[in-house]
């Protein structure tokens, strides 16, 4: 048995103390904030997708990037600003084009590995999130997006993927509610949603009945690496206190990049600002109006989740503006308009929005293994995927840290 320090207790970090403590070992977790998953895994779109899965780098979408750079209500927004690391990021992600097949076949296969290991977690552990398996539908008004989509779904369907191209007549008939002229889709109907943040809290609450300790609203101030073991000094209200462990994991979302720093390590990780609309459905018209099949408009670059009877979750957008975490009106309302677009039967009178920061790495791909320290690990940097990759990726972060500290670490210790 080892004693793990967790950093981050949003839906990467609690997976994490999960898969470890169900491998014996005893687990601290350390959030800045006052509980779990308030940050990147509070509102997110909810789609655990692995139709979502073929990674951002390509022509195609630098492109568009080119198109939309001076449009203020854009899908992608790119600040101007200037940015070492935001700059450096950029040309690593124009890089790693030449490895969009691979890293897209890759993130397929780990999201089809993840589905039955959060199943199995939520079953197990008795936790209510709002499961629906209702399959994502992908819909395209503009022709040459399809005929983009159509070579983007041969690599998913190579990573495993059961997918079918659907015509405008079966998009009507697989949700019905759905207004606007399109020229094609596709379903995947073993794609699912769920809300991240009860799922979160949830299993947070099953780890500390299984003697995970949560230390809350603390800043990660250092470390202290020795060849036995790490001290993490922590301070809070003025007052610092140190943590003593075997070793440390990493799963603190865009703090990653900071941490990993101070650590000795690099982890390119750029925070990438989403929006999400929560449209709270308050009476039977518009619970009938809005949809129970889950939603990607390519074009728009939206996606919605119905969380329960009483929320629709609208999400999107691509914000490169650095650590700004501020709630604009310009780019809340494109969600709230193309909601009642298309949806006209449903209410928005009652509109919740937030924002949050995706910790992208420039290759999508997270980073899951060890640091240049015996004793440091990492499972971070999953971008616009954390919720639909935490459950598998937090199993392998396990597997690395085992391998890691194997033989190091006394039975019973």
């Amino acid at each position: 048995m080892a004693r793990i320090i967790i950093i981050g207790a949003g839906i990467t970090g609690v997976t994490s103390a999960y898969a470890l403590l169900e491998r014996g070992h005893e687990v601290t977790l350390v959030e800045r904030l006052r509980y779990p998953a308030m940050e990147t895994s509070f509102a997110n779109g909810g789609q655990l997708s692995a139709s979502n899965a073929e990674v951002w780098n390509s022509i195609a979408t630098i492109a568009k990037g080119m198109r939309w750079i001076f449009r203020a209500d854009a899908p992608l927004l790119f600040s101007l600003r200037p940015s070492l690391h935001k700059y450096s990021w950029l040309g690593e992600f124009l890089a790693a084009i030449r490895s969009h097949r691979a890293n897209t076949v890759e993130t397929t296969r780990l999201a089809i590995a993840a589905r039955h290991h959060l199943f199995d977690i939520a079953e197990r552990e008795g936790i209510d999130f709002d499961l629906s398996r209702c399959g994502i539908l992908h819909f395209y008004r503009e022709p040459a997006s399809f005929t983009q989509a159509r070579r983007g779904n041969a690599l998913l369907r190579e990573g495993g993927l059961e997918r079918d191209e659907v015509s405008p007549q079966e998009i009507a008939r697989i949700e019905p509610t759905l207004h606007g002229d399109f020229c094609g889709g596709f379903f995947t109907p073993s794609d699912s949603t769920g809300d991240i943040h009860k799922f979160t809290t949830g299993l947070a609450e099953a780890c500390m009945r299984r003697g995970a300790k949560f230390l809350f609203g603390g800043d990660v101030s250092g470390f202290d690496l020795r060849s036995g073991g790490v001290s993490v000094r922590l301070r809070k209200d003025g007052a610092e206190e140190r943590i003593e462990g075997d070793a440390v994991m990493v799963c603190a979302g865009v703090a990653s990049h900071k941490l990993a720093a101070m650590l000795g390590d690099r982890a390119n990780i750029y925070p990438v600002k989403g929006y999400s609309i929560t449209v709270l459905l308050g009476d039977d018209a518009s619970r009938a109006a809005a949809p129970r099949v889950s939603l990607l408009d390519e074009d728009a670059k939206i996606v919605t989740s119905r969380l329960g009877e009483d929320r629709f979750r609208v999400a999107g957008t691509a914000e490169f503006n650095g650590f700004n975490r501020d709630i604009r009106a310009d780019r809340i309302q494109p969600l709230t308009t193309w909601s009642e677009r298309h949806f006209p039967h449903m209410s928005t009178r009652q509109v919740v929005p937030w924002a949050g920061l995706r910790p992208m790495t420039p290759t999508m791909m997270p980073i899951v293994g060890p640091g240049r320290h015996s004793r440091i690990f990492y499972n971070t940097g999953h971008g616009h995927l954390g919720w639909t990759l935490s459950a598998i990726t937090a199993e392998l972060a396990a597997e690395h840290l085992e391998k890691g500290l194997s033989g190091d670490i006394a039975p019973g210790h």
